[in-house]
């Protein structure tokens, strides 16, 4: 019994991971860059809505996510548009986006569906069956592809890109000391925009798989702070990819451990609510044990102006 729960329990945990590890790292590109993206959780929301509506309305669900990362890209682009070009304040660029996009959706929702009392759905990207004999691996090895792309790919990609590149040394010296990346003759603009559109189609993804793998379905609640929760791991993961992916990871199986344990229905003298403030709760002590040692990027929030 024991070992069915747990088997089942890293297998959810690498399910609830993976849009707050996508969205997790699509952060890290931006404030790698200097730049604090907190329109996270809006472009989620409208990349969960947007990958839906195309996928039912299309019949594509690839179609859907390859719209839902289009979107991410254009609104990192217009977050780069208010924060690099216009030089407003990073805060409110990025709260006016989440709530654009948090008003935008609503709307858009009930334009196209109504006032359902159910939320529409749509069939989902289906599980890879990989060792389904296997009684302990097959249910953990029995994902979506987008989860397998994250972890395998998306995560140690980011590392590389931003540690073992050319590209990568630009986002990391933008975010640093933007002056001597403009001296060097490196357009500080160029790679705050590029980092801010990889972020947002990472984001948007993340918002997507929720919609278009996990759910099946789109409802007003499906982000639930996890773009703010993202924001939250990337300073515990001290802005390192890796370290990143293990907060989500955290995180993921903290929620997947509170679901089992709602699921069971112990008669515990406490409220469901507590439940499912758990994971939140462990988020919050896990950012004020590593915050305290995060070495924040030095240009973070600051906007450049050549002289």
């Amino acid at each position: 019994m024991m070992e069915v729960f747990i088997v089942n329990l890293i297998a959810a945990t690498f399910r609830v991971s993976t849009p707050i590890v996508l969205a997790a790292i699509g952060e890290t590109y931006s404030e790698r860059a200097g730049i604090l993206n907190l329109g996270i959780e809006g472009i989620m929301y409208f990349g969960a809505f947007v990958g839906f509506l195309t996928a039912d309305k299309s019949g594509s669900l690839w179609l859907g996510l390859l719209v839902a990362i289009l979107s991410g890209i254009l609104f990192g682009l217009l977050m780069g548009l208010f924060t690099v070009t216009l030089g407003v304040n990073q805060h409110v660029s990025g709260l006016g986006i989440t709530l654009l996009l948090s008003g935008l959706t609503l709307f858009a929702f009930r334009l196209f569906y109504g006032g359902r009392s159910t939320p529409p759905s749509i069939p989902s990207f289906q599980t890879l069956k990989i060792l389904p004999d296997n009684p302990i691996l097959g249910p953990i090895l029995s994902q979506y592809w987008l989860t397998y792309v994250t972890f395998l790919v998306i995560v140690p990609l980011a590392w590389w890109i931003l540690y073992r590149t050319n590209f990568g040394l630009k986002i990391r010296s933008v975010g640093e000391n933007p002056e001597a990346v403009d001296a060097a003759g490196i357009s500080v603009p160029a790679v705050r925009y590029a980092a801010l559109a990889i972020g947002g189609g990472l984001m948007a993804a993340g918002g997507a798989f929720l919609s278009l793998f996990q759910l099946g379905a789109f409802t007003h609640g499906i982000i639930s702070g996890r773009g703010w929760v993202a924001i939250a791991i990337v300073i515990f993961g001290n802005w390192h990819p890796i370290r990143v992916m293990l907060g989500g990871l955290i995180f993921g199986g903290t929620f997947a451990l509170q679901l089992r344990l709602q699921a069971m229905g112990l008669q515990l003298p406490i409220p469901y609510e507590t439940f499912l403030a758990l994971p939140y709760v462990v988020t919050i002590i896990a950012l004020v044990i590593a915050g305290r040692n995060a070495s924040y990027p030095a240009a973070l929030l600051k906007p450049y102006r050549r002289e």
